[in-house]
Order: structure tokens, then C-alpha cells, then sequence
């Protein structure tokens, strides 16, 4: 199928972006295009403008300070999974990138284009959230900053409000270790169940902080904090993880749909979280099952 017609406009700063965003209620903003393309081949989409903004230098922009990493909406998935600062800074972005579909679709999407797409099987939203970053939003009203907990609200659906646009992704500088697991019918489709794990060990070799993300087992990636209160304080160790694990997937209504069964997420979603959680505290024996 074609797409149905649609006016192009392809502005050069954030400014001429919004200007458009504001003058077409109806518009879509095209960066990747992974997403878009085949919605409005499908005809799913109809916008009466697309807005590329591929030609807004500023974001592409990656920034790194001893602190914070920011990374512009428009910086591809091939870049964050092959630039080692990037990798270095935040861990769980190398980590989870080369699960993100097949080369090509790398080399092209973009990870604002991704969240704000939304799509609950999707490894960014889990990982911004895994990660605690923030959102940088520009719109009519001005800036504003989001955190990755509340952007994501459902099914395709986010904070944005109408007429604004994902700026940039920004993430604390990584103090502790990270791990990703998930699971999928074949090498690049999307997850059926992951998991995004962060753990800070402190002096003593105990957990002192920890964040555990699931997704792909709800409308939007979720923190599992009990699992995260388990871990908390608790020398590492494989009935540890187990136990955390279990905690995690205690509660769980996932969707059934063609790729799984709500019952398979269910028994799956703890194996995710415990070899995650394995491989993040280098404790391999814990992803055997026990």
C-alpha cells in the first residue's frame, strides 16, 4: 500500500518545528521513521503535514559530563550501542541495544522516536526508566522535564502534550552495575517478556540501591519494588536473586496477544529479572533456575 498525501516540511531548528507542530493539530513528527513509514503505508495514519526534523542538528547532539549524559532525540540506536562513552557512562544502554530489532532499523531509528512512540515491548522506555532519566520536552509553553517514570502512560501513549516534541534523554552518570534480559520468538522482534535491571553495591559489598524493570508484561514498562526492597541491604547471592525474581513477578496481569499467552509472561517474567540480576552482580550460577 501507499501512503495517503500529506504536505512535507523539513525545518532546521526546534523553533520552526514547533511553529508547525502549533499551526497542524494534525501533523506527525517524523525522525526514524521505523514506526511511522509503515503506519502511514498502512494507511494508520493520515497526517495532513510530516514535520522531519532529520535536519535539526541540535538533535543529534550527545553531551557527556561527569555527572550526566544527554543524548539528542534524533542520536540512532547503531551510535548508542557502538560509542564506548556512551556505553561507559550508562551501562544499560549498551547493554540492551543490540536487541533492538536487526541492523538496518539500528542504523536509522532514533531513541526519542522510540519513546515516544511508546510501544510497551520496546527496550528504551524500559531502560530510561531502569536508568532514571528525564525527559526534555520543548513545547509552546515552554520547557519542561519529565521523568521516565511518568512519560510512558500506555499503549502508544505519553506525557507529550499536543504540539510538543521530545528534545533530548538525559541519565545520571551510572554508579553501580546493570543488567538486561529478555526474551523473543526470534533475534530482533520484540520483547514477549525483558527485564532492565540497575544495582549499586556499597562499601561493604551489599546491595545499597536498586532498580528492576519490566516490560513487555504490561500497558508500559513497570518498576518491580518489591523486588528492589528484597534487595536492598542483602549480600548478593543466587536465593537472593531468586527470591527477588519471584518477588518481581508477583501481581503480574500481563496481556495475551499472537506472541504469548498472559500465563507464558507470567512464568517467564521472574527468569528475566534473575538472570538479569545475575548478570549484573556477576553471579552466574544464579540463572539457573533452582
Amino acid at each position: 500500500m501507499k501512503a495517503p498525501p500529506f504536505a512535507y516540511a523539513a525545518p532546521s531548528t526546534i523553533a520552526e518545528a514547533l511553529a508547525l507542530l502549533a499551526a497542524h493539530e494534525d501533523a506527525k513528527v517524523l525522525a526514524g521513521g521505523q514506526s511511522l513509514m509503515p503506519a502511514l503505508n498502512l494507511r494508520l495514519a493520515a497526517p495532513s503535514v510530516l514535520v522531519d526534523i532529520n535536519g535539526i542538528a541540535e538533535l543529534s547532539e550527545v553531551s557527556l559530563t561527569p555527572t550526566e549524559l544527554r543524548l539528542g532525540a534524533l542520536v540512532r540506536h547503531k551510535r548508542i550501542g557502538t560509542d564506548a562513552a556512551i556505553a561507559g557512562a550508562v551501562p544499560l544502554l549498551g547493554l540492551a541495544c543490540p536487541h533492538i530489532a536487526h541492523g538496518p532499523i539500528r542504523s536509522r531509528g532514533t531513541i526519542g522516536g522510540s519513546l515516544s512512540h511508546a510501544d510497551p515491548a520496546a527496550e528504551w522506555p524500559a531502560v530510561c526508566l531502569a536508568a532514571d532519566a528525564v525527559m526534555e520536552i520543548r513545547g509552546p509553553a515552554g520547557p519542561r522535564h519529565v521523568p521516565a517514570e511518568a512519560f510512558s502512560l500506555g499503549v502508544f501513549t505519553t506525557a507529550l502534550r499536543p504540539g510538543e516534541l521530545l528534545a533530548a534523554i538525559r541519565f545520571p552518570v551510572a554508579r553501580g552495575r546493570a543488567g538486561f534480559a529478555e526474551v523473543a520468538r526470534r533475534h530482533g522482534d520484540f520483547a514477549m517478556v525483558g527485564a532492565a535491571v540497575t544495582v549499586e553495591l556499597g562499601p561493604d559489598g551489599r546491595c545499597a540501591d536498586a532498580r528492576v524493570v519490566l516490560f513487555g508484561a504490561s500497558d508500559r514498562p513497570i518498576r518491580r519494588r518489591a523486588a528492589e526492597e528484597r534487595l536492598r541491604g542483602q549480600a548478593p547471592g543466587a536465593a537472593l536473586l531468586r527470591e527477588a525474581a519471584s518477588l518481581a513477578a508477583e501481581g503480574l496481569d500481563p496481556p495475551s496477544d499472537l506472541h504469548a499467552s498472559a500465563e507464558y509472561r507470567r512464568r517467564v517474567a521472574p527468569v528475566m529479572v534473575r538472570r538479569a540480576l545475575a548478570d549484573a552482580l556477576s553471579l552466574p550460577e544464579a540463572r539457573l533456575a533452582a
